[in-house]
């Protein structure tokens, strides 16, 4: 008697892998996708965030320029940019609307508008970023 796998045994088991396999990919794009937009919003949270404190720290106005291919803040009084990095198109999200300027004052509201929704979708993931003129802001699922 010989240890080991008959060849129909191994290709038994190929075939029910690949099917449970091609039952579970669609999934597990979808999780991907799912976590992908969430980063994207928490970026554009935490960058509402940098330029409310950045305003309140250095008691003067700061900027924050939202459009798809680049989150920046400027300061009024500097000459440089204090801080930018990639958008939502560096990760593959779309962001829904025109590109945005959020310009907060030194007691950190917003001036010029009273909240700004940013949409931002990939595939059937879909996040809202809600931001309150008071400096609220809130990640809502779904479109």
């Amino acid at each position: 008697m010989s240890s080991g796998y008959t060849l129909v045994e191994v290709a038994l088991a190929l075939v029910v892998a690949a099917l449970l396999l091609g039952i579970a990919h669609p999934h597990f794009t979808a999780v991907k996708q799912e976590i992908v937009v969430e980063s994207a919003a928490q970026s554009l949270a935490a960058a509402h965030r940098r330029a409310r404190t950045l305003a309140i720290t250095r008691g003067h106005t700061a900027v924050l320029s939202v459009a798809e291919g680049r989150l920046h803040i400027a300061v009024s009084g500097t000459a440089e940019p204090q801080w930018s990095a990639p958008g939502p198109v560096a990760q593959g999200v779309t962001l829904g609307g025109a590109p945005r300027d959020l310009t907060f004052s030194p007691l950190g509201l917003t001036t010029g508008l009273s909240n700004a929704s940013f949409h931002l979708s990939l595939g059937t993931a879909h996040r809202t970023v809600v931001m309150s003129r008071l400096g609220r802001v809130r990640i809502l699922r779904g479109p």
